[in-house]
């Protein structure tokens, strides 16, 4: 199986070929092409007053990622609420804990951090359980988390305040590639939703965290790269890995 062509299903890296997608693409004479398979778009302020729920109320926040950090401080602003510097700040993993800074002074603030899971989180979250936590989410959050926090007895609201939607891919011609990487269960529907014939044949499909994989196997496709593991943490590195396996192979047919 020979990888010429790589469609990756997010926004292009500001510096390309200093990234880690630049490097593989050097390393192995890939063409790797960036695009957004979803676009996320915040819920109206008018919206979200028919939740009824109250910012005030809430003396934590549950960060799980940037964009929940922007539409935070977005509804924040079109609602006219004055966030508190009492406000504590629990953030899935210490790249969105900084990502903070955007919106308020770091160090004037409580802001904890996980490693990188909500089960790292959790462990922290469990030793706050006087607090009333808000957990800022899209509409197609993963349930889990709300039910591990309601399992562990965590007093928290879920306030959805953005939308996921299928990016118009007219543009993008999915013959021209030989490997498509996802992020998210939303890009899936998104391939689904704008090519509702396409076959997967021998294209190869690779899968960042948990969710996004199972959704590539109950939509029928085959998964062949699968990330993050414990010898690839990151997806560029579990792309590396693949295409070592396949040229070892080859050797071996040859």
């Amino acid at each position: 199986m020979k990888i010429k062509s790589v469609l990756v299903s997010q926004p292009k890296p500001v510096d390309f070929e200093k990234s880690p997608y630049g490097e593989l693409a050097k390393k192995y004479g890939l063409t790797i092409d960036f695009h957004k398979f979803i676009t996320i778009e915040g819920v109206p302020a008018r919206d979200f007053r028919q939740d009824r729920v109250s910012l005030a109320d809430h003396t934590a926040v549950i960060m799980t990622s940037r964009n929940s950090v922007d539409h935070f401080f977005r509804i924040a602003k079109e609602m006219r609420f004055e966030v508190p510097e009492t406000l504590k700040y629990f953030c899935i993993s210490e790249s969105t804990a900084y990502y903070l800074q955007k919106y308020v002074q770091y160090r004037k603030r409580k802001i904890f951090y996980g490693k990188q899971s909500f089960n790292d989180l959790l462990e922290i979250i469990r030793k706050h359980k006087e607090d009333k936590f808000l957990l800022p989410c899209s509409d197609i959050a993963k349930e889990s988390m709300a039910d591990l926090l309601e399992q562990n007895k965590v007093e928290f609201t879920k306030a959805v305040l953005y939308r996921t939607v299928a990016s118009n891919l007219s543009g993008v011609k999915l013959e021209n590639y030989d490997m498509v990487i996802f992020f998210s269960p939303a890009g899936i529907k998104s391939l689904q939703k704008n090519f509702p014939k396409f076959k997967q044949g021998d294209k190869v499909f690779g899968g960042f965290g948990e969710s996004t994989c199972e959704a590539i196997k109950e939509s029928g496709f085959t998964l062949h790269i699968e990330a993050p593991t414990k010898n690839s943490p990151s997806m560029t590195m579990a792309i590396e890995e693949f295409l070592e396996t396949e040229a070892k192979k080859a050797r071996k047919k040859a």
